[in-house]
């Protein structure tokens, strides 16, 4: 509202990436959009300064002051490109949108899918695609250079929570059968954070690690064939 827009921006095109996002977030989106339109000098908000003001409410301002060396821009490069390259390989993938090694909040690059709709579920094939994705930044690193950063860490961190929630949370793993091992405990009114009970026994604790375990190599594995197979 109140705002002159370039005739080119798709309002669909910026509701998808902006999923999740309250009236606020978008009064916020728009007025960052507003502000750098501004200080250009330009009489509407173009379709550049609208994408630029949803990496910084999402991703966090760009941090000019990170200054990264020739190789660590290389190694983002082909971290980057990995998630990438396995994104677009997968059809059970949110469409690839944008990559950046321009440092942005704690990330030193960034990998933007854009979701084509509203999601309330995940399916199984849905989280083994973002498991492989999340998998092939640091397989490109140690395919194309031949050594690993540590830039992989808050994948790693992610993909290690899809997997537990998978096994432990969503029952869908076959080996386990139809069961929640995972229990919050809501009688604990005192703690504000969900304390876990634990409900199984230490042979079924291991059968839970080993099964996390498979799933995320068997997502690994298919994640360094498709970079393997498209190295060039």
């Amino acid at each position: 509202r109140n705002k002159i827009l370039a005739r080119d921006i798709d309002l669909k095109a910026v509701a998808r990436g902006t999923i999740g996002f309250s009236g606020a977030d978008l009064a916020n989106l728009l007025n960052e959009a507003a502000l750098r339109a501004a200080r250009g000098l330009k009489k509407q908000i173009a379709k550049e300064d609208l994408e630029w003001a949803k990496e910084k409410v999402i991703a966090g301002p760009e941090r000019k002051s990170a200054r990264m060396i020739e190789e660590e821009r290389r190694i983002v490069a082909f971290h980057e490109a990995g998630h990438a390259i396995v994104n677009r390989a997968l059809p059970n993938a949110d469409p690839l949108h944008k990559v950046s090694i321009i440092p942005r909040g704690l990330a030193a690059g960034l990998t933007w899918q854009l979701p084509e709709e509203d999601r309330v579920l995940e399916t199984k094939p849905r989280l083994e695609t973002q498991l492989a994705i999340l998998m092939a930044g640091r397989l490109a690193e140690k395919i194309c250079l031949g050594k690993i950063s540590t830039g992989a860490g808050n994948d790693f961190e992610r993909a290690t929570a899809i997997a537990h929630n998978m096994v432990c949370r969503w029952a869908m793993s076959e080996k386990l059968g139809p069961r929640v091992f995972d229990k919050e405990n809501r009688l604990n009114f005192l703690r504000q954070d969900a304390e876990a009970e634990r409900n199984y026994s230490e042979a079924t604790a291991e059968k839970i690690d080993n099964e996390i375990e498979r799933i995320l190599k068997q997502q690994k594995d298919g994640a360094q064939k498709i970079l393997t197979d498209n190295q060039d």
